[in-house]
């Protein structure tokens, strides 16, 4: 299985490899600018860079994105692994959730407006201490209003922001899908409200992409999600608990519906009690100590019903 799974990662490798030299060879590089453009220059950017490991989050992160939109995996055969740096994160384009601090800040945390520098924990951005959450935004050359708001995994220890999140744009950017990549709070890091803080950012990502529809060149019908592992848990909760009030309203962006307007889920989290011994996701999220109705709440099997919008879930 292992060997498998290692020559269909190169054989994606190949394919990533091969249209960055097709570009090289028109003349085309990438560029990075400040603004509307600079999204779809980071864009540019990302397709034309190499991943930079070959492990489930690599491979599985890009070709389930790719799966979700409907292309075929290439036939797998033997190849050398390509190395190279990993895309610059935050992009040139992003925005932040909260106009203060986000719900359940601890005393003591000082506001910021813009993104805090975290240190490059791994060459695929591993991130955690995500204390001011916001989301990048990754704009097609030929938007044609469909838009997806990507929430990598990492076990609520961790956001894997390139395998599962700029990867992600690079599969979806080439067919006129805008991509926002949310950078979000992670439940065991000092929240007075732990189980609350990673599906407020979820709501409110999407609350604030519709009220922008216009200025990212969306239709806020075909708004949807894509998430990952824990990332799938989070995309699922929110599929099932858009309109859970969570938060106060804090502007009229708030008065817009959260719910996606389809979900995909990728080897997604979908309820604790059935996770498995070696599931981290639950424990991370509830904590020692969760809130009565916290684990029924955040159970997306149980709360599933036929007012769910369409949705995929692949393992």
């Amino acid at each position: 299985h292992r060997d498998r799974r290692n020559a269909a990662c190169a054989d994606y490798e190949n394919v990533l490899h091969a249209v960055s030299f097709l570009k090289m060879s028109r003349g085309m590089r990438p560029t990075y600018g400040s603004n509307a453009r600079d999204a779809k220059a980071d864009a540019v950017g990302y397709q034309d860079d190499m991943s930079t490991t070959i492990d489930r989050r690599t491979f599985i992160g890009g070709a389930a994105a790719l799966g979700f939109t409907g292309a075929t995996q290439a036939s797998a055969q033997t190849a050398p692994k390509v190395f190279a740096p990993a895309p610059p994160w935050p992009p040139r384009e992003h925005f932040m959730l909260w106009p203060s601090l986000p719900p359940g800040t601890p005393p003591g945390i000082p506001r910021s407006s813009v993104p805090v520098p975290l240190p490059l924990g791994t060459p695929q951005r591993w991130e955690k201490g995500i204390r001011y959450p916001y989301v990048g935004v990754f704009r097609p050359t030929r938007p044609d209003g469909r838009a997806v708001l990507v929430m990598p995994g990492g076990g609520y220890v961790f956001v894997s922001l390139i395998n599962e999140g700029v990867n992600v744009a690079r599969a979806l950017n080439p067919l006129g899908i805008t991509v926002f990549v949310l950078a979000y709070r992670l439940p065991g890091e000092g929240w007075l409200n732990r189980t609350e803080v990673a599906l407020q950012d979820a709501q409110r990502a999407m609350r604030l992409i519709r009220s922008r529809a216009a200025e990212f060149g969306i239709d806020p019908a075909k708004l949807g999600i894509c998430g990952f592992s824990a990332g799938g848990h989070l995309g699922g909760t929110l599929t099932v608990g858009h309109d859970d009030p969570i938060y106060r309203p804090i502007d009229p962006a708030d008065r817009l519906s959260a719910r996606p307007a389809f979900s995909g889920l990728i080897y997604p989290v979908t309820q604790f009690a059935s996770a498995g011994p070696n599931s981290r996701s639950g424990p991370n999220l509830l904590g020692p100590t969760p809130p009565p109705g916290a684990a029924a709440r955040l159970d997306v099997l149980a709360r599933a019903s036929a007012a769910l919008p369409p949705l995929v879930l692949c393992h």
